[in-house]
């Protein structure tokens, strides 16, 4: 296999933050966003943002700037699209999708998305994290490997009107990559401001 490219998935509205770009917060020296880049672009032949709006806001990253290929805001499945779309152009068998909003993402997250999906004879792995006290399974469905040849397949979901991500990727075959939560979730993620300063405590214990 051609090593997956990758898109950082930043196209939500961020309601809960009071608007704009989450990533561009700042944890610790740095912004999330950079965080993100650091841990992610190591993993992936090549790395793009999707991100509506005006794209020059992110020309400091340097990175290509993908908006969604569909209108209305419909959601990560949006960005999956947009990605698959760019990955194609770039002859790339498969992509890998992160949040922006997810500075602790997992170092290894690539390789265990392949091995999942290569252990399942899957098309699509999904990260995902047990309850420590339930025990129960959680996806996090916008840390998905997905085939390039899918992107056809995607489109017309999204052409009728499915939005949630599950939705698609149980009509295919997922499979799922679980990962350690301690000390910590590698994938939480900042939703509302209070969410920020638990980061900063998450930010002490990854480094002290």
């Amino acid at each position: 296999m051609i090593a997956p490219v990758g898109v950082i998935l930043a196209g939500g509205r961020a309601t809960r933050m009071g608007g704009g770009d989450k990533g561009r917060l700042m944890l610790g020296n740095r912004s999330i966003l950079d965080r993100v880049t650091e841990r992610f672009a190591p993993q992936v032949a090549d790395l793009a943002l999707s991100a509506n709006g005006d794209p020059a806001r992110f020309a400091d990253l340097r990175l290509t700037v993908l908006p969604d290929p569909v209108e209305g805001h419909p959601g990560p499945l949006a960005g999956v699209l947009a990605g698959l779309d760019w990955a194609a152009h770039r002859c790339a068998t498969h992509l890998v999708t992160a949040a922006a909003d997810t500075p602790f993402l997992p170092p290894d997250l690539v390789p265990q998305l392949l091995w999942a999906a290569e252990r399942d004879g899957q098309p699509i792995a999904l990260a995902a994290t047990r309850d420590p006290e339930s025990g129960r399974l959680f996806r996090h469905p916008t840390f998905g490997l997905w085939p390039v040849e899918l992107r056809d397949d995607l489109r017309a979901a999204l052409l009728e009107g499915v939005r949630k991500v599950v939705l698609w990727t149980d009509r295919h075959g997922t499979a799922l990559a679980e990962f350690p939560t301690t000390p910590f979730d590698p994938f939480f993620n900042l939703n509302r401001p209070e969410d920020l300063a638990q980061a900063e405590d998450f930010l002490c214990t990854s480094t002290g």
